[in-house]
């Protein structure tokens, strides 16, 4: 671990505050190097941006309250308004009774002349700091709240520096108008080795830390690929490390016999892969239904949800039309198709089973056409048939497919499963195989005569 220094804070703090923050030494070094010394001016605003559970949030907090900086930590999920912002930064800086000043519905004129009141009254000795987390929510606010916060250092006249921490690049925060642009500090995703480093901290105490060492490789083996999410993963590593240490508790295996370990543990996290993010259940639940059910049991929050009654034949539809060729619409979908001349013949693609595949992207106009005939009633074309579409995009059972400007021709993504599907077609007495190119193809290859 490298040694920090840096002029006007003690030693003995940046070190045990390096110790506390695994990994991410440079990003210390960095940032208090652009701090610079508590009494001198910093940089009016500094946006910081990085993926979820890169350390944003933590390095910076780490240093406030470590090296006792005055400093006001916003959430900005919490400002529903910007009077809200105003009132938490004037409370943490100059005390209740300054917020309390603020009128009723402040502006951001009410909250520059209250400041700049406050602080020729106290005036600062040290940097101020305003962390604003998640700034990404500012975007919906006043458009002048951005551009102004990132110059407050000059309208207040004040020993002021504007932290903002999102997820998004500066790119998609820049007014049309133009603004102060602040200093840019990206956080990296946390490397394999990182990783594996910062999760074997939490070995259990019963085990030694080679065994936890171990067991964390495993399960990255496994999450690395399609997670990268540190909490995320601290939290599976958590939930399955029990079922890990089963064979040892039984006898059956020594803590030298990782392979067998692994396979005790393999078909549980290949489980725990179809809940990825999702945290559907507890921790409790998920014991109860995974490790201790003799069958496997989906975990899905789909399943829990009451749909519209045509909300439900447009997801049959797009299902339909994901998992479907569109050369076979005409068999499946036609009332009075006439004669189809059956062969054999299978392009090469469609020789694997299209669920392999993937869904496949499709049109509005098919899904309409397609909806139009699995439902039972005549329906008319109207808003709300559409605003359902929308609907099941917000849900995440449809994903749409290329940009939200191609407003002609629209398209759509199936999100589903066959079980959500299937489900659903029994609600409404729909016999989904029936249209299943998947099904008709295994009714062709078992019962040729047919």
């Amino acid at each position: 671990m490298a040694l920090i220094k840096c002029p006007g804070y003690p030693e003995d703090t940046l070190r045990s505050l390096a110790e506390r923050l695994p990994c991410r030494e440079t990003q210390l070094a960095t940032l208090l190097a652009l701090m610079g010394q508590p009494d001198q001016y910093s940089y009016p605003s500094v946006f910081i941006y990085g993926h979820r559970a890169t350390g944003k949030s933590h390095v910076v907090l780490s240093i406030m309250k470590d090296l006792e900086l005055p400093h006001a930590s916003v959430d900005c999920v919490e400002c529903v308004s910007s009077g809200l912002l105003f009132h938490q930064v004037l409370s943490a800086f100059f005390g209740p009774d300054a917020a309390a000043l603020l009128p009723r519905c402040p502006s951001l004129s009410d909250f520059v002349r209250l400041y700049k009141q406050m602080s020729s009254n106290s005036p600062a000795t040290q940097t101020r700091y305003i962390i604003l987390d998640r700034a990404e929510r500012m975007r919906d606010m006043d458009f002048s709240l951005l551009p102004a916060l990132l110059r407050l250092q000059e309208l207040v006249n004040d020993n002021v520096t504007v932290i903002l921490l999102s997820e998004i690049v500066w790119e998609k925060f820049r007014p049309n108008t133009g603004c102060f642009e602040p200093l840019l500090f990206h956080f990296p995703d946390y490397s394999k080795a990182e990783l594996v480093q910062i999760l074997s901290w939490d070995h259990h105490p019963s085990y030694t830390p080679e065994l936890y060492a171990s067991y964390i490789n495993i399960l990255l083996g496994v999450f690395f690929s399609v997670c990268r999410d540190l909490r995320e993963l601290r939290h599976l590593a958590v939930l399955n490390f029990s079922k890990f240490c089963e064979p040892l508790e039984k006898g059956e295996a020594k803590e030298s016999d990782i392979h067998k370990l692994w396979k005790n543990i393999e078909p549980h996290l290949q489980r725990a892969m179809q809940t990825v993010y999702l945290r559907e259940v507890s921790s409790v639940q998920w014991e109860q239904q995974f490790f201790f059910s003799p069958l496997p049991v989906v975990l899905s929050a789909h399943a829990h949800i009451e749909l519209p009654y045509y909300s439900k034949f447009l997801l049959i539809a797009a299902y339909l039309a994901s998992f479907n060729p569109a050369r076979t619409d005409r068999r499946f979908f036609l009332k009075s198709h006439g004669k189809i001349r059956k062969t054999n013949f299978l392009k090469k693609h469609e020789k694997t089973s299209n669920h392999l595949l993937g869904p496949k992207p499709f049109p509005l106009d098919r899904l309409m056409a397609i909806f139009y005939s699995v439902v039972d009633s005549r329906v008319a074309p109207t808003a709300s048939i559409f605003s359902q579409i929308s609907s099941l995009v917000t849900l995440q059972l449809l994903s749409q497919v290329g940009h939200d400007d191609q407003l002609d021709s629209p398209k759509y993504k199936c999100s589903v499963s066959l079980d959500f599907i299937l489900a659903i077609s029994r609600c409404v007495c729909v016999c989904v195989r029936l249209y299943r190119y998947q099904y008709y193809k295994f009714l062709n290859d078992t019962q040729p005569y047919i």
